[in-house]
């Protein structure tokens, strides 16, 4: 499977470049084209100029057809070229356009192809929790046993 990279951000609903742990990560959602006139690429709606980000909604600036939020974006796929930080290898995938939580955060997972490691995307400075139950080391070596 060959990924495109996308030329500009306009193609683009989302994309992130991440390192994480010994790996990295670039990912990105394409718009899609409208259902119903398959003509322009749907957006959220623009109104006197200006986006209005905070919309509940998806419009095709051509024919006006609207589309719910969550409805649109559960029907997007998210593409990612990789470092893979478990075995190093280079590689390629796609998963679904929703976060899930791993390890205490929410992340869009992508799997690797080579060791089928869980590759997540956090949100911007978010940190992953440990595995394990107990607290972490850095806790355990400062209480003094007398």
């Amino acid at each position: 499977m060959t990924l495109k990279m996308p030329n500009s951000m306009d193609e683009c609903l989302y994309f992130s470049n991440r390192s994480i742990g010994e790996g990295n990560v670039i990912s990105w959602v394409y718009r899609k084209n409208c259902p119903k006139c398959k003509k322009a690429k749907m957006g959220k709606p623009i109104v006197k100029g200006k986006v209005k980000t905070r919309a509940d909604y998806y419009e095709c600036p051509s024919c006006k057809y609207q589309e719910k939020k969550v409805e649109h974006e559960e029907s997007l796929t998210l593409e990612a070229q990789y470092t893979c930080p478990e075995c190093k290898k280079d590689g390629e995938g796609t998963g679904p356009y929703k976060r899930k939580s791993y390890l205490g955060a929410q992340a869009y997972l992508v799997e690797c192809q080579h060791c089928n490691a869980k590759i997540p995307i956090t949100k911007k400075l978010k940190e992953l929790k440990k595995k394990g139950k107990g607290k972490p080391a850095e806790v355990e070596a400062d209480v003094d046993l007398d």
